[in-house]
């Protein structure tokens, strides 16, 4: 158990070792020089983390902002969290969730090698989630032991590979290539957006290519124009939190100076990332050249959603921004309908929400960035609410999962197990 404890914890939930790992595993199989394996798998390690600082320079803003938010709008409701979940299921559920997550990586490598779809899922904390709404949900189905571990690897080990396969052909159109696929959980939301942008986009005009008056040519940048319209959204919301709330965060800084270095940490947060990101794209993808031709032949690699980023930054604010939009309309309006009050998740909003804009702006241009955005927040709303009531048994009636994908699964399997039951 211990040694099952080390593989969980220290290497597969572990991205940077992970991704290292593979990248060096690519890189004998390729039969490169000793200096070129050791250069090529510390540089993919450097990468990630390099992508993971700006990552979590983001996280801390933007819970910030998530706070600030509440507090500003007198929001009360239930926060999509899945570390929470992972925490609570963890308590009771530690041995089968890791042992899912182990079997779903066999699963994966397995339907990878032997079957058309080449997709090997490299996203450590999308795994875990993935096995842990199989653990808690077949747990409250009935399911036990031997059962529940075979159930919940085959189903998570399938949707590693089924999830990025789906995704390829909108992944191809924004990247112009097959050399890297998209692992992450939120996928129908993804596909919600870009059908939304097909109806409704106006294909022609980029989220990239807005031209400006001469006088403000300079927010062609892509990081001062973030900066410009991430400042207000910082701001506002800080206004009517009020001085007093903002004691707790700002250490003695004038309250609104505290919240304008926030919206700009948010951008240095981005910038790091893309730095990340263009680091560790250019090693990992020659490195795993190695897996496609003597491990896993034509396998591709499905990697976190911030690999996309760089194809249309401008996209990911605009999905951000709407999508937030669509989670406060979704969070006044379910509620009357009779569903669960859920609060809008910044980090959700920022990272699903920013690659669904890639998704919307690569299908409709900015009109499908923008309104497609809505949906999606609508969807992403939606989704933990009808979670809600499969999660109540297990005493988890306050907190509920993110991810689309994730979502669904609990849902499906909650309600299949309980007709068999």
């Amino acid at each position: 158990m211990e040694i099952l404890h080390f593989l969980v914890n220290d290497i597969l939930s572990q991205a940077p070792i992970l991704v290292s790992l593979i990248a060096c595993i690519g890189l004998i199989a390729l039969k490169k020089s000793i200096g070129q394996i050791v250069s090529g798998t510390m540089k993919t390690m450097l990468g990630f983390l390099v992508l993971l600082a700006g990552t979590q320079i983001i996280v801390g803003t933007l819970q910030f902002l998530g706070d600030v938010f509440q507090e500003a709008f007198a929001m009360r409701g239930i926060v999509t969290d899945v570390g929470a979940i992972a925490g609570i299921a963890q308590q009771t559920l530690g041995r089968e969730t890791a042992l899912i997550m182990v079997l779903a990586f066999a699963v994966n490598l397995l339907i990878a090698r032997f079957t058309p779809i080449k997709y090997i899922f490299l996203t450590g904390q999308g795994s875990l989630w993935m096995a842990t709404v199989c653990s808690v949900v077949g747990y409250m189905g009935g399911l036990r032991g031997l059962t529940l571990i075979i159930l919940g690897g085959v189903i998570a080990g399938s949707m590693a590979v089924l999830m990025p396969a789906i995704a390829q052909p909108f992944v191809r159109k924004i990247t112009g290539s097959n050399d890297i696929a998209l692992g992450h959980y939120c996928t129908l939301g993804y596909l919600v957006q870009a059908g939304t942008a097909k109806l409704v986009g106006n294909k022609e005009k980029s989220t990239e290519d807005i031209n400006l008056p001469k006088s403000l040519e300079f927010l062609q940048d892509t990081y001062l124009s973030m900066m410009v319209v991430m400042i207000p959204i910082y701001l506002i919301p800080t206004v009517f939190a009020g001085p007093a709330f903002m004691e707790t965060y700002t250490g003695g800084m004038h309250y609104l100076v505290f919240a304008f270095m926030q919206a700009i940490q948010f951008v240095v947060g981005v910038y790091v990332l893309l730095a990340g990101v263009r680091l560790f794209l250019g090693e990992i993808v020659p490195a795993f050249k190695g897996i496609a031709q003597r491990v896993v032949p034509n396998s591709v690699p499905a990697l976190d959603c911030p690999v996309l980023f760089p194809y249309a930054p401008n996209a990911v604010i605009v999905g951000f921004i709407f999508t937030t939009i669509g989670t406060v309309i979704g969070m006044l309006f379910f509620p009357v309908i009779g569903l669960a009050m859920i609060l809008p998740g910044m980090l959700t909003n920022f990272f699903a929400g920013g690659t669904a804009g890639i998704f919307g702006n690569a299908i409709g241009g900015f009109r499908g960035a923008a309104i497609g955005g809505i949906v999606h927040g609508l969807f992403i709303t939606l989704l933990p609410a009808l979670l809600i009531p499969v999660l109540g048994s297990f005493g988890l009636e306050n907190v509920t999962f993110s991810d689309s994908d994730v979502i669904t699964i609990g849902i499906l399997l909650g309600y299949v197990l309980e007709w068999f039951n």
